[in-house]
This record gives structure tokens, sequence and C-alpha cells, in this order.
């Protein structure tokens, strides 16, 4: 046969077009490759596992933790005071602490209002530039106006001491993360359950080993903040451009000479976010630390949590809403600068040793009339009362709005029909699926959007909860963060929208979203339950509210970013408006609307927890009960399972892209 001949009719491969009708579209849509799969996969094993376990999580595949757990946790009491590892060790550890947190705060009383404020803003015009500096000056005085002044000075050393040890802890951590790809493995699911476990789970471990008081609540701050530090110090040593380092190890420099030049010096952007993320995180533990022993400003909120005192709150909430934002704008700025590579703003007289130099004498100098004037702490003379106002017009709320509205009913009428008709049919119908049925469902929705690893994730994170004996409550929880996910998502993506087509109304939304976004989570909890009262439908109320600002800055973003050009084109042939955001805007912009649907996850699932504080009830009460009982089982047990929802959540909202290698996908 010549080389140039025709191959036989049963060897020569057929194209696309001739292929048989099914088979080609496999080829042409893997998902639907995937879900024949799955489909054949489910009819197989549907059948022999309903027969074999029937649709509750069967017994013999839980195991009980709180055998171990309640002897891990009798141990700690029983050796407290007498192991060598808590004598010579976390009492040291302790003791640091105190001193650390004692001495900053002493310095601070010191220095008085005056001497306090006037460091502040100048450090502030040093960093940042003359407006945050106002911001600062204005920020305090309010803090002072507000009553709040020895709290506010209280949370400033605890925050202070803090983000000192999350620096250093997560600095590190991500140095060994991004100078070590095997470490970098090691350490990404331990920042992952880190960021994900809820304080509420690991605040009871830390008071076993620390007791009530300032150290357990410094360290459990330590712990929710130092994971940003870590990632972004590794993405920043792992993002270095190689053909600096290449030039740099070309000279001749040694592994410390490349990262103390190149390394640390082209991460420095990153580092600095690093910084300002681990402040954020530390300023939203204040209030949950307080129910540890953590005096201040969080103190303030939960006792006014207590007694549903909204004004109380407000007014301990203002000041740390306002360092929040001197802190997040101060650190913002300068990580902007030193990414930019400019100089210092303000006059050249406000640059270098000198201008740190100056800030010492002046903040000296203030500080010293303050205390000729006998006034170290702000003067109750020139104190506002706010809590009153508020609570009039909290009461004037609930008088008019919680029940008796025509029409459109009072907002207890809107918590019961949200939680008969949505919460209610939703937590019923996860508890009766049967647990294969889900697995089934999570394996799917994981697939079809990333890999058969994914889905085996998404899957044994959530075959982790029924193995922990938790199946039930964990589908009440489930049942809650989806029903605030939706309106959640469905609010944001709204305003988002109508926010990028209006620069005018993402100017004055901008202000109300910072104020959203640094406010703590408690504070959410005061005014839902005095318009909804105390159930599952505040909690979800809470959640929402606390996740819309997210999500809608991160679909105005995402939809701003979209290429100019593609909307010219679509304009060019005719398009109208409502045709470009359907089909060119929306399409183009889905990965910032996935990520808004992940961290509207992660927020959600957050406060949803909290919510068991005010009746939300699953694996959020377990978790708050575990920690006022001391019952190690119960909390950890529920706050591990808490974990494994927000990971399942997270694989399937976010999509993983297949890897390529060579020429095929």
């Amino acid at each position: 046969m010549s080389i140039f001949s025709t191959p036989p009719i049963a060897t020569r491969p057929l194209s696309d077009a001739k292929r048989p009708g099914p088979l080609r579209a496999v080829r042409q849509f893997p998902a639907l490759s995937k879900l024949l799969l799955l489909v054949l996969a489910a009819a197989v094993l549907v059948p022999l596992l309903a027969t074999k376990y029937g649709a509750a999580w069967p017994s013999s595949l839980t195991v009980d933790v709180s055998g171990p757990l309640g002897k891990t946790s009798d141990w700690i009491i029983d050796n407290r005071d007498s192991h060598w590892l808590f004598v010579y060790f976390l009492g040291h550890l302790s003791n640091a602490v105190v001193i650390s947190v004692r001495a900053v705060y002493m310095l601070l009383l010191a220095l008085g209002w005056t001497g306090v404020t006037a460091g502040v803003t100048l450090i502030a015009w040093r960093v940042a530039g003359l407006r945050i500096a106002a911001i600062s000056l204005i920020s305090f005085l309010v803090s002072g106006l507000l009553g709040m002044w020895v709290p506010t000075m209280q949370t400033l050393a605890l925050m202070v001491v803090a983000v000192v040890f999350s620096v250093v802890v997560g600095a590190l951590l991500g140095l060994a993360g991004g100078l070590s790809e095997r470490l970098f493995r090691i350490l990404r699911p331990v920042l992952d359950t880190m960021q994900v476990l809820p304080a509420f789970a690991y605040l009871l471990p830390v008071v076993l080993v620390f007791g009530i008081g300032v150290p357990a609540a410094l360290l459990a701050t330590v712990i929710y903040a130092a994971p940003p530090m870590a990632r972004l110090t590794a993405l920043g040593l792992r993002g270095a451009d190689p053909g600096v380092l290449e030039a740099v190890s070309s000279l001749g420099a040694t592994g410390r000479q490349r990262l103390l030049t190149a390394r640390l010096p082209l991460a420095r952007k990153e580092l600095l976010l690093g910084v300002n993320q681990s402040i954020m995180m530390a300023l939203g533990m204040v209030v949950i630390a307080s129910m540890i022993g953590a005096a201040g400003l969080g103190d303030r909120v939960y006792q006014a949590l207590a007694s549903v005192d909204v004004g109380a709150a407000l007014a301990a909430a203002i000041p740390i809403v306002l360092l929040a934002i001197v802190m997040d704008r101060t650190t913002a700025a300068a990580g902007e600068r030193l990414g930019a590579g400019t100089s210092a703003p303000g006059p050249v007289w406000l640059r270098g040793w000198q201008a740190w130099t100056g800030i010492a004498v002046v903040t000296a100098g203030l500080a010293l009339v303050g205390r000729l004037s006998g006034s170290l702490v702000w003067p109750g003379a020139w104190a506002v009362d706010l809590a009153r106002p508020v609570n009039d017009f909290k009461e004037w709320m609930v008088d008019h709005l919680y029940s008796g509205v025509p029409v459109i009913g009072g907002t207890a009428d809107w918590a019961a029909h949200f939680t008969n008709w949505v919460l209610n049919p939703l937590r019923d119908g996860l508890t009766a699926l049967p647990w294969y049925g889900t697995l089934l469902v999570v394996a799917a929705l994981a697939w079809l959007i990333g890999t058969w690893r994914t889905a085996l994730t998404a899957v044994l994170a959530m075959a982790a909860v029924g193995v922990l004996g938790v199946w039930k409550p964990s589908m009440n929880t489930l049942s809650q963060v989806l029903a605030a996910l939706v309106v959640t998502l469905v609010l944001g993506f709204g305003v988002g929208i109508l926010a990028a087509g209006s620069k005018r109304l993402e100017a004055i939304l901008r202000p109300v979203l910072d104020v959203m976004q640094t406010m703590p989570q408690f504070v959410y909890l005061i005014p839902v339950v005095a318009l909804f009262a105390v159930g599952r439908a505040p909690a979800a109320a809470a959640a929402v509210v606390y996740a819309l600002p997210a999500v809608i800055r991160i679909t105005t973003q995402g939809l701003r970013q979209v290429d100019p050009a593609a909307m010219e084109s679509a304009q060019s042939l005719g398009a109208t408006r409502w045709q470009i955001l359907r089909q060119v805007q929306l399409p183009l912009a889905r990965p910032a609307l996935l990520l808004a649907v992940n961290q509207g996850v992660v927020l959600v699932l957050a406060v949803v927890i909290i919510g068991g504080l005010v009746g939300g009830g699953a694996l959020g009460y377990d978790v708050v009960t575990g920690l006022a009982t001391g019952d190690l089982a119960l909390g950890l047990v529920a706050g591990v399972a808490i974990v494994c929802l927000g990971l399942m959540l997270d694989r399937v909202t976010q999509p993983t892209e297949r890897r390529t290698t060579g020429k095929g996908v």
C-alpha cells in the first residue's frame, strides 16, 4: 500500500462533525459528561446506601469525640497551676502580655488626651497626608465627646500590642511560606482553617489555658488577625520579579542578602497591606474578646447587648468605627505611597528623621500642657450624652414599626413570614433530604464549576459534619446561611449594578459602606433584636446587613473594570443599556461576581454563628453554650463543623480552573 493511499474506513478517526450526536454533545459540553457520570454513580450507590443505612446519617459512621476532648479539658484544668508547660512557658507568656498591654496603657494615660490626639494626628500627617490627619483629629475628639476616652485608650493599648504580635507572627509564617514551597503547602490549609473557624470556637481552649483576662483576649485576637499578614507576606515574597532576583544573584549575593535587598523591598506593598488587614481583623475581635475579659470599647458594646441598650452600644461602637477608619486610611495610604515609591506627603520639614523628632517634641509639649492643666483624661463636662436620644428614637421605631403598620405589616410580621415561608421550609427540606443525596448535590455543584479534587474536598468536608455527629444542627445552620446569602446577593448585586452606573450614587454609598464594614458584628444584633424580636430571623437580618457592603463594593468594582472597548463596540451596534449590562458587563465581570458570592458566604456564615446569642440556634448556639459552660467538646465540635460548612460552601461557589499541560486542557 502506498503511503499516500487512504487508510481503511475502520481505522480512520472521526472528526467532530462526523461523530454521532451524543458523543459530539459530550465532547462539546464537558459539564454534560460530568452530569452523566454523577447520574450513573447515583443510580448505583443510592439504592445500596438507602437499603443499608437509611435517610438519616447512620450512627455507625459517627465518631464520638466528646470523651477525648473532655479528658483534655480536665487535664488542662488539673495541671494549669503545676505543669511545667504552664508554669515556665505559658505563664511567662501571659505575664509578658499583661506587662506589655499595661505599659502601653500607662503611656497613653501619661500623654493625656492632648498628647495622644496630637501624636496620632501628626503621625497620620507624616505617613498619609493632611486629609487623613484631619480625620484622625476629628475621630479622637469625637471619642472624647461621647464620653469614651478611657475605654478608647484601653482598646488602643490592647490593639497596639495585639497588632505587633500579629504582624510578627504572621510575618514569620509568611516568610517561611514565601521561601519554601513545601512549607507553603503545609501552611495553606492551616491558615484556611484559622480564618474560617469562628472566633467563639477557639475562645474556649484559650480560656481553658489562660483563664479569663487580658492574656486570653489578646492571644485570641492574635490567632484571628495573624493569618492575613502571613498570606500577604507569602504572596509578596513568592510574587517577586524573577528578573530582579536573577540580577541580584548574578552579582554574587547570598540568600540572606537577596531576601533583605530584593525580596522584602519588592514585597513592601503586600507587607503593608498585611499590616492593614491585621489591624482590621484585630478590631473585629474587640467585642468578641470582651466576652473573656478584654476591657474597653468592646466590653461596653457587650454589656449594652446584654441589656438591649442601643444608645450605649452605639456610643461605644462609633469610636471603634473611627479607630478602624483612621488605621485603615493611614496604613492604606502608606502602602500606596510605598508601592509607588513616592516620598512622604506634606512639607519638606515633615520628612526624614527631623519629622519624627518634631512629632515627639510637639507631642511631649502638648502632653505637658495637658498635665499642667490638670486634665489627663477627657473632661467629663465636655461629654455629650448620645444614648438617650438614640434610645428614644429606637423606642419610636419599635412603637411604630414593630407591629400595626397598615398594608405592609410591621417588622414582627416580616420576621414571622420570613421564618415560616423561607427558613422553616428550607431547614425541613435539608433535614429531610437523605444524607447521601446531600453529598451527591454537593459533589455535582463542586464538580460542575471545578475539578474532581474540588468535588472531593467539598464532599469530604460535608461528610465530616456527619462523622462528628452534628448533621441535623448543621443543616439548620446551612438553611440560615443559604437564606441570608440569597437575600444578600439579590440586594448586593442590585445596588452594586446601580452604583456602577452612577458615580454620584457610588460617592453617596462609600461613607455608608465604610461605616457598615467597620461596625462590630455585635452592634448589628442590637437593633435587629429590637425590631424583629429574638429568633432565627434577626440573626439572618444581621448577617445580611453585615455582608451587604462587601458584595456591593466588589460588584461595583467588577463592573467598573470591564473593558471600555467592549462596551463601546456594543453601543456602536445599537445595544441598549440593559443589553450591554446583560450581554457584556455581567459576563466580563464574572470573576468579580463570583468573588462577591464567596465573600458573602464567609461573612454571612460568621454572623449567623453569632446569631446564636439571639435565638439563632443550631451550631451557633452550641458554640456559644460551649464557651459559657466550659464544655470543650460541645463548642469545639460545633466550631469544626462550621469550618467544614465554610469549606464546602467555598468550594461550591469558587470555580477552579483546570490546569493546562501541553496542547490540551
